[in-house]
């Protein structure tokens, strides 16, 4: 009869046509009959949801489709249908995966792995409020980190203990000569419903347990599953949601949390305990009874989390008062508010404490303790540590060790290892010195000085004859006490700094430090060597030292003048030098390096030029340059001279009297610094020409620039004026005229203030005397400006009337006074 059944199901199985693969691509055992162009679009719409609601894709799905028989053309077909539908889902689970990330900590992240089918849980959310009420208080900085939150791993294997229950949905899996693929869910009647198996009780029972069930089930309809031909697995891929409740917690209430989440996953949900809860006597509650009691400093001090149990359905957490609390302050390594139970001890709150720091002074600690009625002050000593029972309100004072030393003695100054060494009963200066190495080989042996605290911890000195001390004369040799400070002198401390100074053409002029038989060349050649520009003469001064004054001798200091090779570092006259003495290299009468100017413009060959003597004019440089062009504007030619640092120096120094609020000053520096990089000289050349001796062939100084401009026939008109332009020029035309042609000014401009600028940079402004105004003569090439009006303000009515009863006044005093 089981033989007849198994032929039935593989015919069965054999002749499926397209719409069982419509209904089930992934239940099909035999799909080598497929035909994608027979599908209908609600087919294809079929094969959408069920890769959907298994969380593939239809590239997961290709290899169990090709074993089971479907042509590859065929399959190729299918893929195509399903393209654009694979496309938007895979861009669909990319925006859902970023905002589970950032929505949801409690949801994995997808894995784009096809072995690994994602376990999911419901969306649990809490919102966590930061409190500082208990910031002292130990454990709390446990609830309030935000990276710490005991969350349950969905990504780690099922527990074999993990209980079953409504809401759990199984995976459920048939491989090899048989292949089954289904997701159920645990019903409210604790059932799963597996397709030509049936229901099966699995509430209350644990994954290993229920697995074991099911397959025995399955094997009753699978031959190749009892055969084991085929393999059966299940695994958890849904966890269910419980519903717990905490009491006494900083956000008391009922919570929704994974049926993975353990006892600390909770409480961190709940904010911790209360301002007045206790952190070591917490109670899991289940049916109505005391469960387990937690205490949360053995996680904190050991890492112990035998407390942290898994919860149930329906669990209560109660966090009741806390019974006794005391405070640890001062060095300590972590002080703070601790809460201690009975029968502890003051180490064991040492142990919370994480012990004492390296600065404290553990012999005796001091406490302030609560009676009914006041504070009284206890002094607790180390041998009461373990049998010390700490009160409810305690202060437990951990004081610092004092900044003295029971064993120090110090020496320094000219001794190989000058340090802080140990002290010891009968030592004394020799034992110091040997302990130090020795002596140094400057070391003043006349006199050494010891600088010892007294009783009444006032200092004196003590002075040893170092030569006696360290030959064994008992005298000498002074006993020491803990505390003294030995100071060794050495004979250079004795010695005057000499210094020597040399100036002048050296490649480093500096002071330097004086050695015996130190020389002139010795000295030069420290300071680089002498410049090319270096003379032959040389002048030292030299300081004059006498016991007596010589009112007949004036003079200050002793001066030698010798001569010495310019061009080579060592003289023949090594001349010995004295301690402050001053060398002066002086450099040559005439050392002129060359200097130059450039030209530009409308002459025969541009370029720079060096000046040929210290009084070049203009014309002989526009000479040498092959003189202007036949293009060049005799109108044309300037020169810009660059602003040197020593002319703004020169006007920061120059106090107009301006106020300290007023900015012209200011402004006009800022624009020599900034704006203007040169001065700007106009040359008439016509003048230069006729004579070559006179005023207007100016002298040329270095860095300075001439430019030749070329004759332009136009008039170009700018600023405040209709129309920016340029007007041919006319001969005879005057200044109006072109003023006119631009169309002449705008609503701003301001004749009286307008100027010309010429091609040589020289301006000339318009004039005005009584009713009649001069304008500047325009030539080719020029440009006229038309500047804008200032802003002027204009008087209010009350002013006028200010001004008029002002008038009033003096006109009646004026009457009054010839009457």
């Amino acid at each position: 009869m089981k033989k007849l059944i198994t032929v039935i199901l593989f015919l069965i199985a054999l002749f499926q046509t397209n719409t069982i693969l419509a209904q089930d691509i992934l239940k099909g055992s035999d799909l080598s009959t497929v035909k994608v162009d027979y599908l209908s679009d609600s087919d294809i719409a079929k094969i959408k949801s069920q890769l959907q609601t298994n969380n593939l894709t239809i590239d997961q799905v290709e290899s169990m489709a090709l074993s089971k028989g479907m042509d590859p053309a065929e399959f190729a077909k299918l893929k195509k249908r399903l393209a654009f539908t694979e496309t938007s889902k895979s861009a669909v689970d990319k925006k859902t995966t970023t905002k589970k990330k950032s929505k949801d900590s409690d949801l994995e992240d997808e894995e784009d792995n096809s072995d690994v089918i994602e376990r999911k849980q419901e969306k649990i959310e809490n919102k966590k409020v930061k409190d500082s009420l208990n910031s002292l208080v130990f454990g709390s900085e446990l609830f309030d980190n935000p990276t710490l939150n005991f969350q349950p791993n969905l990504k780690l294997a099922t527990p074999v203990n993990y209980i079953l229950g409504p809401g759990d949905e199984l995976q459920i899996s048939v491989n090899g000569v048989q292949e089954f693929n289904d997701n159920v869910s645990v019903s409210v009647e604790g059932k799963v419903a597996i397709q030509y198996v049936g229901q099966i009780s699995v509430s209350g029972m644990t994954i290993e347990t229920a697995t074991q069930k099911i397959k025995g089930a399955i094997s009753r309809v699978y031959s190749t599953v009892r055969s084991g031909q085929s393999q059966v697995e299940v695994s958890l891929s849904r966890i269910r949601t419980i519903k717990i409740t905490i009491i006494g917690s900083k956000q008391p209430g009922n919570y929704s949390v994974s049926s993975l989440a353990t006892v600390y996953n909770a409480l961190f949900l709940g904010g911790g305990p209360g301002k007045n809860a206790s952190y070591r006597n917490i109670e899991l509650i289940r049916n109505n009874k005391v469960f387990k009691n937690i205490d949360i400093y053995r996680f904190l001090v050991n890492g112990n989390q035998s407390d942290n149990v898994g919860l149930k359905d329906n669990d209560v957490i109660r966090i009741p008062a806390y019974t006794n609390r005391v405070t640890v302050e001062g060095e300590a390594k972590r002080p703070g508010i601790f809460e201690m139970k009975k029968g502890e001890h003051f180490s064991d709150l040492l142990n919370f404490a994480s012990g004492f720091n390296e600065f404290a002074y553990t012999a005796s600690v001091n406490v302030l303790q609560k009676t009914g009625k006041e504070f009284k002050v206890a002094d607790i000593q180390a041998a009461q540590y373990d049998s010390y029972l700490p009160l409810n309100g305690d202060v437990f004072r951990i004081s610092k060790i004092l900044n003295r030393f029971e064993n120090r003695i110090i020496i320094n100054g000219a001794v190989f290892r000058p340090d802080t060494y140990s002290f010891y009963q009968g030592m004394r200066v020799s034992d110091l010195i040997r302990q130090a190495e020795g002596l140094k080989e400057d070391a003043y042996l006349k006199r050494a000085r010891i600088i010892r605290l007294k009783e009444d911890l006032t200092t004196e000195i003590v002075n040893v004859d170092l030569s006696k001390a360290i030959v064994g004369d008992l005298n000498a040799d002074v006993a020491l006490k803990k505390e003294d400070i030995l100071t060794v002198y050495s004979i250079l401390d004795f010695k005057e700094e000499y210094k020597v100074t040399i100036d002048g053409e050296v490649k480093k002029p500096d002071v330097y430090d004086y050695q015996d038989n130190l020389t002139l060349n010795d000295l030069i050649i420290t300071a680089g060597g002498l410049t090319g520009s270096a003379s032959k003469r040389v002048e030292i001064a030299r300081m004059i030292k006498a016991e007596d004054i010589d009112d007949s001798n004036p003079n200050k200091v002793e001066l030698f003048n010798i001569e010495i090779t310019p061009y080579s570092n060592e003289q023949s006259i090594n001349f010995v030098l004295k301690p402050f003495d001053v060398i002066n290299i002086r450099r040559m009468a005439v050392v002129e390096k060359p200097e130059m100017v450039t030209i530009s413009g409308s002459v025969s060959y541009p370029g720079k030029y060096v000046l040929a003597n210290k009084k070049e004019k203009i014309y002989n440089v526009i000479q040498r340059a092959g003189g202007l062009t036949s293009l060049a504007s005799l109108n044309g030619v300037k020169i810009k001279r660059p602003i040197k640092k020593a002319q703004i120096e020169e006007l920061e120094n120059i106090n107009l009297n301006l106020g300290k609020k007023d900015s012209i000053q200011n402004k006009l520096k800022k624009k020599l610094k900034e704006d203007l990089k040169y001065a700007t000289i106009p040359v008439d050349w016509e003048k230069v020409v006729r004579n070559q001796n006179g005023n207007a062939n100016i002298t040329l100084q270095p860095g300075d620039e001439i430019e030749v401009s070329a004759f332009n026939e136009t008039v170009k008109v700018a600023g405040n004026v209709l129309l920016t332009s340029e007007i041919p020029y006319k001969k005879g035309r005057g200044f109006n005229y072109y003023l006119d042609a631009v169309g002449g000014l705008d609503a701003k401009g301001w004749r009286n203030k307008a100027y010309v600028i010429y091609p040589n940079g020289e301006a000339a402004v318009t004039r005005r005397f009584l009713l009649i105004r001069s304008s500047p003569k325009v030539e080719p090439g020029s440009q006229i400006v038309v500047p804008e009006k200032p802003e002027t303000k204009k008087m209010t009515t009350g002013e006028w009337v200010s001004i008029g009863s002002v008038i009033t006044s003096l006109a009646l005093l004026i009457v009054t006074s010839f009457k």
